[in-house]
């Protein structure tokens, strides 16, 4: 008889936490607050952790990842080029053909609703994309 391993791995969540925890300043209150307008927007969203230390929200593919810098808090959307930004949230990688960035400085407030309708609109474009990938599979095996 084997001895099991009672030690838990913790979960990507619990990852998440101590991260926004170890930052202990205004960027962990503000990482924070964008954690809970994703999670209030996306119940179902999938939290990671990617790239050794670095947050990411998926669903249906990468959303925004959460990266904390001495001076900013970066949300940068994955397809955020494709995105529409009425409330001219993006102010970073403006140039990249892919993502786009929302830089958060210290004593910066986001408009709730605009980040929000950015993560509802970067959901739908990602599961856009999964139901064609699907559609173009089930075409091949009728074909």
């Amino acid at each position: 008889m084997t001895k099991q391993d009672t030690t838990k791995t913790p979960s990507a969540s619990d990852l998440i936490s101590q991260k926004i925890a170890s930052l202990a300043d205004w960027r962990s209150a503000t990482l924070t607050r964008m954690r809970e307008l994703i999670q209030q927007e996306d119940p179902e969203v999938i939290e990671e952790m990617k790239w050794g230390d670095i947050p990411v929200w998926s669903h249906d593919g990468i959303v925004c990842t959460g990266e904390s810098y001495k001076k900013v808090v970066k949300l940068t959307f994955a397809k955020g080029a494709s995105l529409q930004d009425p409330g001219s949230l993006f102010n970073s990688s403006l140039d990249g053909k892919v993502r786009r960035a929302i830089d958060i400085h210290e004593g910066e407030e986001i408009d709730a609703a605009a980040f929000k309708a950015l993560i509802r609109e970067a959901i739908a474009l990602n599961s856009a994309g999964k139901l064609a990938a699907k559609s173009k599979s089930v075409k091949k095996v009728k074909d």
